[in-house]
């Protein structure tokens, strides 16, 4: 893959990198979900229960011609105690990671994998307030403010929390954020698992599509993340994929209201199996993301990580110095491209 290492050093990385801090246009992100560092219970041993990807794996997918990781951790290992200084092992082992992703070019979205709960408690409640989940993102930001490839995204998939609630969640995140001087790209997700298909549903959390579009960021440099899936029912945990079509046909639905509202949005999870019908939906998605580059700034496939099994079956994941099938399906035209999300 000699062509597509070079093209993804000089095209990709030299062009694309230095686009992150602008509010007209951003990186395209072409990428994976590297996972580990969520892996595991809380009290877990680093290295036992939980790992954050090598070198090698980062190295593997960049060589592949991705340009993006988006890298899942924990808050409560980060900061095990609310509105209290980060775990300085814990800061370590993160900002490792990201300096191994940098010497292979590549663009790092960090990615709180806590679906709006902080050690099972929701954000809004009286455990964990709003304000805690703002003073999180601060912090975040002090330490990673106005570096051209780091992205901050919000939260992975809240689903219980009520839209408005997490509405404010989000714009008090931003807020804080901002605060620090930090012009980072914001990513954005919604509750309802964040769904691209369940966008516009009307549910007993809320409404995405009416709600979430009462984002404000002063720095006016965010993007809307969703997530899709192909399975019976759009969640991910099955091998094979009959609703392929209807996935695509959710993001077209997304991009139409991107474009009336003057948004951007960014497919920060999807995947598949090995299955014939999982490969041609994931190609379509990519093809379709990649080409509606004025609204979306890409997509980062769910997932890679040194300790997936190999029986795992959205695993990208090389297994025995094999690429997995999927890789295929995330190598279509448009890796070149060197801006997105402009009008």
């Amino acid at each position: 893959m000699t062509t597509i290492r070079t093209l993804h050093k000089s095209a990709i990385a030299g062009l694309c990198l230095t686009l992150a801090t602008s509010s007209a246009s951003a990186t395209c992100f072409r990428g994976v979900n590297l996972a580990g560092a969520e892996f595991g219970d809380l009290g877990g041993t680093y290295g036992q229960n939980y790992i954050y990807p090598s070198k090698e794996t980062i190295r593997y997918f960049a060589d592949k011609g991705l340009n993006t990781i988006r890298l899942p951790f924990l808050w409560e290992r980060l900061q095990p105690i609310l509105g209290s200084d980060f775990d300085q092992d814990e800061l370590k082992r993160l900002r490792e990671t990201v300096d191994a992703a940098r010497a292979e070019h590549l663009n790092i979205i960090l990615d709180v994998h806590n679906y709006a709960y902080f050690a099972g408690s929701m954000i809004g409640s009286h455990s964990t307030t709003v304000a805690d989940f703002a003073d999180l993102w601060a912090r975040l930001a002090k330490e990673f403010a106005n570096q051209p490839d780091i992205s901050f995204g919000l939260m992975n998939e809240p689903h219980d929390i009520e839209a408005e609630t997490w509405l404010d969640a989000s714009n008090q995140a931003i807020a804080a954020i901002r605060k620090t001087g930090a012009k980072n790209l914001v990513l954005v997700p919604g509750t309802i698992w964040t769904g691209a298909h369940s966008w516009f549903a009307t549910t007993e959390v809320g409404n995405n599509a009416e709600t979430m579009i009462n984002i404000v960021d002063p720095g006016n440099n965010f993007a809307y993340e969703f997530h899709q899936y192909l399975d019976s029912n759009f969640s991910g945990t099955h091998d094979n994929c009959p609703r392929a079509t209807d996935a695509v046909s959710a993001l077209e639905n997304v991009t139409a209201w991107l474009k009336e509202n003057g948004k951007r949005g960014f497919l920060g999870e999807f995947g598949g199996s090995s299955d014939a019908a999982c490969l041609k939906g994931m190609a379509a998605m990519v093809d379709y993301v990649n080409r509606e580059k004025s609204v979306w700034l890409g997509w980062t496939y769910w997932a890679g990580g040194d300790w997936w099994p190999a029986s795992e079956p959205l695993n990208i994941q090389p297994h025995d110095g094999k690429d997995r099938p999927q890789i295929t399906s995330l190598l279509r035209p448009g890796l070149e491209a060197t801006s997105c999300g402009e009008p």
